[in-house]
């Protein structure tokens, strides 16, 4: 009685089709597709940077410090500033930039 049949299946593809009816189903899968490789890329990329690290963090150790000296009586320059981000001009430029990602 716990077991599935093709039927059960079925079944259920036919309430999916009727909840969220032909044209949106594609698109979701597209998306969650999309949205697992980029997972994917993301967490093979923390592994690779571990790797990296793993192998860089003894050279570090014994580097000299990591900025440069400065000149007696010369003063450091100071890092540029970030620029603070761009905001779009109205609501419906960020609606439109929201829709099109």
């Amino acid at each position: 009685m716990g077991e599935f049949s093709p039927w059960h299946l079925l079944i259920l593809a036919g309430v999916f089709v009727l909840l969220f009816g032909a044209k949106r189903l594609p698109d979701g899968a597209r998306s969650l597709g999309r949205s697992l490789r980029i997972f994917k890329t993301e967490v093979k990329g923390l592994g690779d940077d571990d790797k990296n690290q793993d192998q860089s963090s003894p050279a570090s150790l014994t580097a000299g410090p990591a900025t440069p000296p400065v000149a007696p009586g010369a003063t450091a320059a100071a890092p540029p500033a970030a620029a603070p981000p761009a905001e779009p001009a109205d609501a419906s430029t960020a609606a439109q930039q929201h829709e099109a990602r």
